[in-house]
């Protein structure tokens, strides 16, 4: 039997045609597309790095009511938790002893007064006789003697006088300093006197404020180099902001004024001490609250954003691309986080660009297509504790 062979023939042809047609031409390199990357351009701007810690509010000034004299309270002269002014009467003392006994001084002033009146008489009218030899010179002496000792028992009833006055005065017991007083301890008809260990009453003066914060002893140089920068022009010491529990700030301003010498064994910290305008009286002694102090100033930082940067082993590193459009992995190191930005300490300068996004499909030398992103606006860095 013969078997008709002429299709197969001609399809065994036309793929040899075609295979012999490809290897006549030079095969066709396919070239990637650059990558997408977006960048920023450094640039210098100033940045201030502040820490957030925790404090506690104490008034500027307290003052205990206290007795000066002993006696049986008879009124309370104030509203508790009233705005006071120094001077102003808080408890009366029943005053009713005191004034028996200034009136009792006064008595024994004026029989004083009279026998010197007497002796100072006596001494005048012996002077012309002495003269005239009409009376000893032994009698003269006495005459002065006693009108001598007769001035002295004036001034001592005086005295005595004077104090009893006194304590007929601190009767009435007066505020020592404006402020704002606390409820009364001791009620009407409470015995009080000078040796009593509780006292009537404080008054606490809180138109301003202290609030003392605890910092690591290890950030002292870095504040002594802000208050060095700074050099703040009419006040003393360094800006500082009080924030309520929802991070807003209180209305006032406040400042640094010293921080203590001496470290605390046991935490490492030391005391900072900020002084508080408190003109609302929303800051009370005794409250927790957050204070922002400065930590660093740099008037001329580079920031490169938070997401450019990239950690492997030991080392931080940031995509840069140079005029070709390729890019270049550099090493980098960075100082403290400002808001979402890292203040770079060493490897880069002004004017480079940064890539930000598409540097996981990157390599070294690679050619991208950069796309540039507006630079962010630095804020102050907050490192919360």
């Amino acid at each position: 039997m013969k078997i008709n062979s002429t299709p197969q023939k001609w399809s065994l042809l036309f793929f040899a045609s075609v295979l012999l047609a490809g290897c006549g031409e030079p095969a066709r390199e396919i070239e990637a597309a650059p990558s997408q990357v977006s960048f920023v351009t450094l640039a210098e701007t100033p940045v201030d790095v502040t820490d957030e810690l925790p404090g506690r509010v104490a008034a500027v000034r307290t003052a205990e009511i206290r007795a000066q004299v002993s006696g049986i309270v008879q009124k309370r002269l104030f509203e508790q938790g009233a705005e006071i002014k120094a001077g102003q009467p808080l408890f009366q003392i029943n005053p009713a002893p005191f004034k028996a006994d200034a009136d009792v001084a006064a008595a024994a002033l004026k029989r004083a007064e009279a026998a010197r009146d007497r002796a100072s008489t006596q001494a005048a009218r012996l002077r012309p006789l002495l003269d005239a030899e009409a009376v000893s010179r032994q009698v003269y002496d006495d005459a002065i003697a006693q009108r001598d000792q007769a001035a002295a028992d004036v001034a001592q009833a005086k005295a005595t006088l004077a104090r009893r006055q006194l304590d007929l005065k601190f009767a009435t017991v007066d505020a020592p300093i404006s402020g704002r007083i606390d409820q009364a301890l001791v009620t009407e008809g409470a015995l009080v006197g000078t040796s009593d260990t509780n006292p009537l009453a404080r008054v606490q003066q809180i138109d301003q404020v202290y609030v003392d914060v605890r910092q690591p002893a290890s950030a002292l140089d870095a504040l002594r180099e802000v208050f060095a920068t700074k050099k703040p022009g009419g006040t003393q010491g360094l800006p500082a902001v009080i924030l309520r529990s929802n991070g807003e700030a209180y209305a006032g301003s406040g400042r640094i004024l010293f921080s203590g010498v001496n470290v605390d064994v046991g935490t490492g910290d030391v005391l900072l001490r900020i002084l508080m305008d408190n003109p609302q009286r929303q800051l009370l002694p005794g409250m927790f609250v957050r204070a922002r102090v400065p930590r660093g100033s740099y008037p001329a930082a580079l920031l490169v954003p938070q997401q450019a940067v990239t950690h492997a082993a030991n080392e931080t590193k940031v995509w840069v691309l140079d005029d070709g459009n390729k890019a270049h992995p550099v090493s980098v190191q960075l100082g403290e986080l400002v808001g979402r930005q890292y203040r770079v300490r060493d490897g880069l300068r002004p004017g480079q660009k940064i890539v930000v996004e598409g540097m996981e499909r990157l390599a070294d030398g690679a050619v991208v297509a950069p796309r540039a992103l507006p630079a962010a606006a630095p804020s102050s860095g907050e490192k919360p504790r």
